[in-house]
């Protein structure tokens, strides 16, 4: 069964815009019709499916494209292969988990006070004295 790109849209919960993105990336394919309409097999909503999942746990379409460029033929996701990315991915997203964590601690603070008062902000950096540190928010990297 093919789908329209409206069908594929609304089946999905993905903008037209997005799903053209998406083709354009190469995370999914279609077919043309002598139209030039595209046409999507069935199973690329599973394949949407998998790449909405893996942004929605903060992976970046490159990641994913990656991910989804180690499959043989282009062919969804199956359990088991979710099941060794989830596996790879792990370690960023524990990374991330971390970095998500101390980014609430620290906003607490700030948020807590009422005001957002210099004097009493958990991630006031005067006269930048911690940028020998390195770039970005220094207090906020684990």
């Amino acid at each position: 069964m093919a789908l329209t790109i409206g069908e594929l849209a609304e089946r999905s919960g993905v903008a037209h815009s997005a799903l053209r993105f998406y083709e354009d990336r190469g995370l999914i394919t279609s077919e043309r019709t002598s139209g030039n309409q595209r046409r999507y097999a069935a199973s690329t909503l599973r394949r949407v499916a998998f790449v909405r999942t893996a942004q929605r746990v903060g992976l970046s379409l490159e990641e994913i494209g990656e991910a989804l460029a180690q499959l043989p033929d282009g062919r969804t996701p199956t359990k088991s292969d979710w099941h060794r990315l989830s596996r790879q991915w792990r370690p960023r997203l524990d990374e991330q988990i971390r970095r998500i964590e101390l980014l609430r601690d620290k906003l607490d603070g700030c948020i807590g006070c009422g005001c957002l008062s210099m004097r009493s902000c958990s991630l006031m950096n005067p006269d930048d004295r911690l940028a020998d540190r390195g770039p970005g928010a220094v207090l906020l990297e684990p």
